[in-house]
């Protein structure tokens, strides 16, 4: 197996926990060292602990009927490799049929340590995401 083909398997995982309520997925393969950017902290957070303490409480509160991992793409130097994608989540509607709820552009680091990617950095952004101030004018 190629470390492209292990890295995208390793966050499809966790993305399938997830997805399903459970986010200690993503919590196995972080490393202790981890940092996280999400568009809803004001912060970075830092550490596994911090990691813990923030996602514990999302357990069994997460449902994402299917998702779709857009053009993932794996650029690895030595033990560092960088995996980018879009994710698009879809909930099933009562009748039967789906859409799409969020789309997200992902970037997430890992390092091979101790012979195992980790994940050491993951940043969460909205795809086109709404600004309530225009930087600015165009007309």
């Amino acid at each position: 197996m190629s470390n492209a083909h292990d890295i995208i398997g390793l966050e499809r995982a966790a993305l399938d926990r997830w997805g399903n309520g459970d986010p200690r997925g993503y919590l196995e393969i972080m490393a202790p060292e981890v940092t996280y950017f999400d568009p809803t902290l004001d912060a970075r957070v830092d550490g596994l602990q911090n990691m813990r303490d923030l996602l514990v409480p999302w357990t069994g509160k997460i449902r994402i009927d299917r998702y779709e991992m857009v053009n993932p793409k794996v650029q690895q130097h030595g033990d560092a490799a960088l995996l980018t994608f879009n994710l698009v989540n879809y909930r099933r509607l009562p009748a039967g049929s789906e859409r799409p709820v969020i789309r997200w552009n992902s970037t997430e680091v890992y390092a091979r340590i101790d012979g195992r990617w980790r994940l050491v950095h993951s940043h969460w952004s909205y795809v086109k995401p709404e600004l309530k101030h225009p930087l600015s004018d165009p007309g």
